[in-house]
């Protein structure tokens, strides 16, 4: 089974790592928490969970609903306890036999005390106020006695993690339109968040964090570093710095200064390691090649050199218009300075206009093999050389731009 633990930058108690297992096989996960603050948090704990319209579950129904969270029902362990796959009915919510109602995943936090509660308490906080089709829905808690549990909507492919980095017969190398599927359903997610409906800052965009589910959409999840953004005409939000090594925005690093151009950075390193298949960062690579924004930054901007850091198991599988437009991107989101950072909801356009691209190279290439198939059949070469010329012809009069039509 094991675990996947994560390089914290700073952790808010030396006694606890976090939630930062990866849910074992299947790529599940949570991360550390730490407690926010600000418009989104009520004052006190009966305020959150009054306010967070979530079922409370007693610690009867969920010992059941996981078959008394047997060994074999674990997705993953980490810092702050285990996950368990469960069963519930879809109407009621009351605990099903395997395999019948709906599978939920329960993370059931150890019995350590005050810190582990804020954490379990911070969670519900924002995922029992936040909804979007890219954030994981969190469907209940458990507060009873000593016992803290969270209830959530099972991700049945795991973790983007997981299936970039690990390599066994259960995760199969992600094709390159599924990749750019995943890299804009999770720009979707952090654009809602950083709409003015919600106002956050996740502070923890990292491929561990990204969950899939069965059609390969995905859903954020760990909210326990995320942050209420700026407010009162404030540009940045003053904290502790916490993340993880190798996503965490340099000028976060050095000042503290917290602000939504820093989830953007994030995303421009997860969507290098979907373009590489390498981690951000790998000890293991030959030196200079450890930090991957680093060694990957001057490759990014030639349609040569480009290939030459691009996951060799999706070889073939893109244009380089599509690859070099998604590379260009990835730059935009790793600049230096923030301002020069787009905006998520940018980002969405982009990846969506990615999307329109592959779209017309299909068409262009199933209209391609049509003429030929024609062309063939009628038994005329020249008629064959006459279609594929008036095919390009037309081509060459649409021509798509290859930079990122973006702006900082």
């Amino acid at each position: 089974m094991g675990s996947c633990f994560s390089a914290r930058i700073k952790a808010e108690s030396p006694s606890h790592a976090g939630w930062n297992s990866k849910y074992g096989k299947k790529g599940y996960s949570s991360s550390k928490l730490s407690s926010p603050s600000g418009f989104l948090t009520p004052r006190t704990e009966d305020e959150i969970l009054q306010s967070s319209n979530l079922k409370s579950f007693s610690f009867n129904e969920l010992k059941t609903a996981t078959r008394n969270f047997r060994p074999d029902s674990v997705l993953g362990e980490g810092g702050f306890g285990c996950v368990f796959k469960g069963w519930i009915d879809e109407h009621t919510f009351t605990a099903a036999k395997p395999g019948t109602g709906i599978v939920i995943a329960v993370k059931r936090l150890n019995q350590e005390g005050f810190q582990g509660h804020k954490e379990w308490l911070a969670e519900i906080n924002y995922l029992g106020q936040l909804y979007h089709p890219n954030l994981v829905k969190l469907i209940g808690y458990c507060l009873e006695d000593e016992h803290r549990l969270l209830v959530y909507e099972f991700m049945p492919r795991g973790s983007l993690e997981n299936h970039l980095f690990r390599r066994s017969s259960y995760f199969q190398p992600l094709s390159w339109n599924i990749r750019m599927k995943i890299a804009l359903g999770a720009a979707k997610g952090l654009a809602y968040l950083h709409s003015p409906e919600a106002k956050v800052i996740y502070r923890d965009f990292k491929t561990s964090n990204i969950l899939i589910d069965s059609n390969y959409n995905a859903k954020l999840s760990d909210f326990g570093l995320a942050k209420d953004g700026p407010s009162d005409g404030k540009s940045h939000v003053s904290t502790r710095v916490m993340g993880t090594y190798g996503y965490a925005a340099p000028e976060y690093m050095a000042t503290g200064h917290l602000t939504a151009k820093s989830d953007v950075y994030s995303f421009g390193v997860v969507l290098l390691e979907m373009l590489t298949g390498k981690r951000a960062m790998d000890k293991n690579r030959p030196p200079g090649e450890h930090n991957l924004v680093e060694w990957a930054k001057p490759y990014l901007t030639s349609k040569r050199r480009i290939l030459h850091v691009m996951d060799a198991r999706i070889e073939g599988q893109y244009s380089t218009g599509g690859v070099l437009r998604a590379a260009m991107l990835a730059i935009k989101c790793l600049a230096t300075e923030p301002k020069f950072r787009p905006k998520m909801e940018e980002v969405v356009k982009a990846l969506e206009q990615l999307q329109e691209l592959k779209d017309d190279d299909r068409d262009r290439k199933e209209s391609l093999q049509s003429h030929q198939s024609n062309s063939s059949s009628s038994g005329s070469s020249s008629h064959r050389k006459y279609a594929v010329e008036a095919f390009n012809r037309k081509a060459a009069s649409h021509p798509r731009p290859l930079a990122s039509p973006i702006h900082a």
